[in-house]
């Protein structure tokens, strides 16, 4: 018969074992704020202040018109002014510039007359996404001179206005996505040390031969790591507000939901993991191949899905971390609430009672 003043004594035993285990609770209080300070920072797509270097040809008002749209923008940094190619390559050579500008002799004669000009655009491939960035601003910034002296002959304009990252920062997207990272850090890898940290003690045959229930003992291992990965996810969403700046549209009561959710599904596929492993070493990197690494590489985190080969596509449906991330950038940055997002919401609700289930039936409470 299932008594709660047992699964009571299991969670405080459980409780007072993670307090004792320093490298568990530095983990538990230091992870996410230092992975939140860490991405926040060091993870960026945002490009700003790009070094470049300017070969003016041509010395005219249109010519320098034209540089001074670089110069003024948030994108580049006029780094040097040169006279002639070899001084721009020196500087591509020596990392100084990720950029040259080459204007021709005959630019601004060649606008006045209504003809076509092309200036030289030197990018440094040796970085693919940063020059395929570049190039993105290069074009943009030219479209806008464009505009500028051919206003009376362009038939249409676009008005562009972007939605939900209006300033299109990437922090507002990153940000959100490691919540999901954080808190399978610690449902997973905390959670999958449990069972096989009793075992390598030996510990656990003391508690199977005590009256306490198979469930019981379950709930009393999980309780204590589901409080501790909501408190983190409160942390981070903190973290993300006072650091970072990132705003929070919809519900706060909806993102603990589908947290809470998540969450469950997360400790109970890391128990399982602790019940099959039966040591530290092997649970900790199964929880690694089979959590962390999905949940960073495969659930649209940091690399677009839409950018992998079909195969990986599919096997992402399978990855909680997946449809977490894609709930926390709606409730965070469109403001969704659970009548737009219970899609996720079931999905995950199904992966975390398949958990269970799958934690419950491999968990013996005798000795094999």
């Amino acid at each position: 018969m299932f008594r709660p003043k047992r699964l009571y004594a299991i969670t405080l035993k459980e409780f007072i074992q993670i307090y004792r285990d320093p490298r568990s609770l530095a983990m538990v209080i230091l992870l996410p704020v230092l992975l939140i300070v860490l991405f926040g920072y060091a993870v960026t797509f945002d490009i700003k202040h790009v070094p470049m270097a300017v070969f003016d040809q041509d010395r005219t008002q249109r010519s320098r018109d034209f540089i001074q749209l670089f110069a003024n923008s948030r994108y580049f940094s006029v780094h040097s002014y040169r006279d002639n190619y070899p001084e721009i390559i020196g500087d591509m050579d020596a990392g100084r510039i990720k950029f040259g500008l080459v204007i021709p002799a005959r630019f601004s004669r060649a606008l006045s007359a209504g003809q076509a000009v092309p200036v030289q655009v030197l990018l440094d491939g040796s970085d693919p996404n940063t020059a395929n960035i570049v190039l993105s601003y290069v074009n943009g910034i030219t479209e806008i001179f464009n505009g500028t002296i051919r206003r009376d002959k362009i038939p249409v304009t676009a008005r562009v206005r972007v939605w939900f990252n209006e300033e299109m920062e990437s922090k507002n997207s990153i940000v959100p996505g490691l919540i999901a990272v954080i808190m399978t850090v610690i449902g997973a890898l905390l959670t999958s040390l449990t069972v096989a940290r009793e075992w390598e003690r030996g510990t656990m045959e003391g508690l199977i031969s005590t009256p306490v229930k198979k469930l019981e003992l379950i709930l009393g291992k999980l309780i204590p790591y589901f409080v501790l990965g909501m408190v983190d996810m409160f942390i981070a969403v903190a973290s993300s507000r006072l650091i970072f700046d990132v705003p929070l549209r919809g519900s706060f009561a909806v993102l603990v939901f589908i947290s809470g959710i998540f969450m469950i599904g997360s400790i109970a596929f890391g128990f399982f993991l602790s019940v099959i492993a039966k040591n530290q070493h092997m649970a900790n990197q199964l929880a690694i191949f089979t959590t962390f690494l999905p949940a960073f590489l495969l659930s649209g985190f940091l690399f677009p899905i839409m950018n992998m080969p079909a195969l990986l596509q599919i096997i992402t449906h399978v990855i909680p971390a997946r449809h977490f991330v894609a709930a926390l950038r709606a409730i965070y940055l469109k403001g969704l609430g659970l009548d737009l997002l219970w899609m996720q919401t079931v999905i995950l609700a199904i992966i975390g009672l398949v958990g269970i289930a799958a934690a419950y039936m491999k968990f013996k409470k005798f000795l094999e």
